[in-house]
């Protein structure tokens, strides 16, 4: 079993995994639009919109969507969670956390605690929340 964290976002999903890409050095593994999945049935304004977007980072997976289904309402944003990350070094920790937080909001800087070498959250330039952590060996 793997658990694998969704992101719904207003209509830059694309730009974000892309981002998230280049800060994590992993690769999009599928991008699916409106239009490829529903062609000229969906409405123009909407074929660029991600339908589905698959990111692999190593064994780790992210997926995400832009908020595309009207009958569920308008987009909510994201709230009351968090995409945890954790790295084996360090310098790696520090290194992410610095890609993710450019143009977005250091809510605790990175630092070390009881639990990790070095920890820090932020809110993505995506509105995307994140905790990064490398932890103490043992």
């Amino acid at each position: 079993m793997q658990l694998v964290s969704y992101l719904f976002f207003k209509d830059n999903a694309a730009e974000a995994f892309d981002f998230y890409a280049r800060c994590l050095g992993g690769r999009i593994a599928m991008k699916v639009t409106m239009g490829d999945m529903s062609g000229d049935a969906a409405p123009p304004a909407t074929r660029h919109l991600i339908a589905h977007v698959r990111l692999q980072v190593g064994d780790a997976v992210l997926m995400g969507s832009d908020w595309c289904n009207p009958d569920s309402g308008p987009y909510p944003g994201i709230h009351g969670n968090a995409v945890s990350l954790s790295v084996d070094q360090p310098e790696q920790a520090e290194r992410v956390f610095a890609a993710l937080s450019e143009g977005g909001q250091v809510t605790m800087p990175m630092t070390e605690t009881d639990w990790a070498l070095r920890f820090g959250m932020l809110t993505d330039r995506h509105g995307a929340m994140w905790m990064v952590n490398c932890n103490r060996p043992g």
